[in-house]
């Protein structure tokens, strides 16, 4: 099997990648990580100064990646392996998608932990468990889950299983039709408790911390967080989007395409910022980021709320869908690379693909509660007092990425010619194409390495 036999199946139309891509993008960071960001470094002020970052730090490197994946017709390292051989560079530039698809595996592997306690949430919502409980039962009841390994393993299998449904069905009958129920039931579910939260809850407190302008909160790491959650909500350096980018039929605009996802990526955030916080707080809890806000703090909110139980199992379904766009994503990029390095059928590059990532998944669960104090790289001062499970994230998306993304960028910016990078874009030599190829070449790399160093050295 051929790259051109991986990919040549195609989209159906510009809306079906649309939803497969923005669904890959829109992941859990965007839900209870941009929200809390925005309002602590200075509400709409931050909000300014990341569309300006993600216009021209993301835009340009996402339809980068796109453009080398329609011209390259291949997995990620497939795509960078036959464009510079079309190019008369060598193909050893194929290392470059090698090294994305490792980044992106890496992250699949723990994404479906996490996705699991959204599932066990979700049962927990359900079944109306979070009725009356207060701060030290529901961190009780989040601790239990980290410390209950089968149980973990169990919702784990259950995505890893299926992840394995759709990716093996293909890109249309498979992902577009997965994108085609995730991606309404999320922006539904965002709607509806956006909607309950202004009647019942503190919007106006809500606005005032996501929207009103606070510009003494403004710093030179303010930027870079900025440059960071641009970088990473969009999903550059992961092999997908060049893998989608694969499939993509001429007719579709790539410009118009990678600017429609940082829109959605961006607006879904801001939408989850104005469900969350008007429950957080009208009930006088803490903003807090990360796990603690979503798995111990919100439960206490919809415990006490009226309609709770309905709208907290509408909350943990909007998590549901994030979360499982985001791994069918990600494993299509791994499954397009296994079906063309080792030429076996899609379903079998799958079933391979689920073994591996449950294996290392399982590591990242017992990181969780038995192996919590096992520090496996702790000689390397970056690693330090890093459990399996936080060396993993920190490999993914302090290195990886970053270094990723800038040789993405110097070869798309120096290496390609302009007639070829022209023709994949599929766009005529004017601002646009000089915009992109600026940025790519003298701004991208260094603001990437930089990031990279100063996240070492923190």
């Amino acid at each position: 099997m051929t790259a051109d036999n991986v990919s040549k199946e195609q989209w159906s139309s510009r809306w079906g990648f649309l939803l497969a891509a923005i669904g890959f993008s829109v992941g859990l960071g965007n839900i209870w990580r941009f929200p809390y960001v925005t309002g602590e470094n200075g509400g709409s002020a931050f909000l300014i100064i990341y569309l300006v970052c993600a216009f021209v730090i993301s835009l340009p490197l996402l339809v980068s990646e796109l453009a080398i994946g329609r011209q390259g017709q291949g997995s990620s390292a497939g795509s960078y392996r036959n464009l510079a051989t079309n190019i008369g560079r060598s193909p050893k530039w194929g290392l470059v998608g090698t090294l994305a698809l490792s980044c992106v595996f890496i992250i699949l592997s723990y994404y479906t932990v996490l996705s699991g306690w959204i599932f066990d949430y979700f049962l927990r919502a359900v079944t109306g468990q979070f009725e009356g409980v207060d701060v030290d039962q529901s961190n009780a009841m989040f601790s239990g889950l980290m410390n209950n390994p089968l149980r973990l393993l169990f919702w784990h299998t259950a995505v890893n299983l299926l992840i394995v449904v759709v990716v093996r069905r293909g890109v249309q009958r498979g992902i577009e039709q997965a994108s085609r129920i995730l991606m309404p039931a999320l922006f539904g579910s965002l709607i509806i408790m956006l909607i309950y939260g202004a009647w019942t809850a503190d919007i106006g407190a809500a606005m005032q911390f996501l929207l009103e302008p606070d510009f003494s909160k403004v710093t030179v790491k303010t930027v870079m967080i900025a440059i960071g959650q641009a970088f990473f909500s969009i999903g550059i350096g992961m092999a997908a989007m060049i893998t989608f980018g694969s499939y993509l039929p001429d007719s579709i605009s790539i410009p118009k395409s990678a600017t429609t996802i940082i829109l959605a990526d961006t607006g879904v955030a801001l939408l989850a910022g104005f469900v969350i916080f008007p429950i957080v707080f009208a009930f006088g809890m803490e903003p807090s980021s990360g796990a603690g806000l979503i798995f111990q703090t919100l439960p206490l909110g919809f415990g006490q709320m009226a309609g709770g139980q309905v709208f907290g199992s509408l909350f943990f379904l909007l998590l549901i869908a994030a979360a499982l766009s985001s791994c069918i994503g990600s494993a299509e990029a791994c499954v397009a690379w296994v079906a063309e390095h080792w030429m076996i059928p899609r379903e079998k590059g799958v079933a391979y693909l689920a073994i591996a990532a449950w294996l290392v998944g399982f590591l990242t669960i017992l990181s969780l509660g038995q192996w919590s104090e096992f520090y496996p790289l702790e000689i390397i001062p970056a690693f330090a007092e890093k459990t399996i499970f936080d060396s993993l994230d920190f490999l993914a998306a302090n290195i990886l990425l970053l270094v990723g993304g800038t040789l993405t960028a110097l070869f798309f910016g120096w290496l390609m010619p302009k007639k070829i990078s022209l023709a994949a874009l599929g766009v005529n030599d004017g601002p646009f194409y000089a915009f992109v190829i600026f940025m790519i070449r003298f701004v991208i790399p260094p603001v990437l390495m930089i990031s990279m160093i100063l996240g070492l050295a923190e």
